[in-house]
């Protein structure tokens, strides 16, 4: 009992911090990208994607328009970058650093970027995980006392999803780091333009460390949980 009530205790503090963290993250995220979408550019997130992807050789990945808000993502399956909205028709720093960001993955699986491969793999894992983890972990949490094992394998499919987290975080990395090169190489960005874009993307990979860590720390809670309950 007393290890489950440290285990709780130390559950909230962290969950507070996280999502007090969590919420810093986004508010600086949105800031950044609402001051960045009022610096213009000459060409759109469109052709910004459009000529990065030549300018990388490859010429299989279609740039298309997706709805919503923060919806931008590359897709290796059908091998598509998929903008929003905002991002795919305005000609702003915020849209083109987001443009290029897509482009970076789809350069990386060009590229057989190791870290993108691995997250690749784990994806039907993840998914899989993810469907079932949480009613697991719940029933196991009631039966832990005596029918631990339960508990284990919900413990298990989370920590593949928090493994999950982490490797996506050099990936993001990667490709921003990709995405600020090109801008300023290809004459898109000047030092100044180039630096604005530099930090609307940190401030989105922020979003991924603190998933991440957030990921970690409910993952230390479920292991303090069935200590706890192995004990009694």
């Amino acid at each position: 009992m007393e290890g489950k009530m440290i285990g709780n205790s130390l559950y909230w503090i962290l969950f507070i911090g996280i999502a007090l963290a969590s919420w810093i993250v986004s508010a600086l995220m949105e800031s950044r990208f609402k001051k960045y979408s009022k610096v213009k550019l000459p060409l759109t997130g469109k052709e910004v994607a459009e000529k990065m992807l030549r300018d990388n050789g490859i010429t299989d990945v279609a740039v298309t328009c997706t709805k919503g808000h923060l919806t931008d993502h590359y897709n290796p399956q059908n091998k598509t970058v998929n903008l929003s909205e905002s991002v795919y028709n305005e000609a702003n720093i915020a849209a083109a650093a987001v443009a290029a960001h897509e482009c970076g993955h789809a350069v990386q699986h060009a590229a057989e970027y190791a870290p993108l491969k691995m997250r690749s793999a784990l994806v039907p894992v993840v998914s899989f995980a993810s469907k079932w983890m949480t009613w697991v972990l719940l029933i196991g949490m009631f039966v832990v006392e005596t029918f631990p094992i339960l508990l284990e394998v919900g413990i298990a499919l989370f920590a593949l999803t928090t493994l999950f987290s982490f490797i996506t975080l050099p990936v993001e990395v990667n490709a921003s780091q990709r995405a600020v090169n090109w801008l300023q190489e290809a004459g898109i960005t000047d030092r100044e333009t180039t630096e604005m874009a530099s930090k609307a993307l940190h401030s989105a990979a922020y979003t991924y460390v603190v998933a991440a860590i957030s990921s970690l720390a409910t993952l230390i809670y479920y292991i303090l949980v069935l200590l706890g309950g192995r004990r009694n």
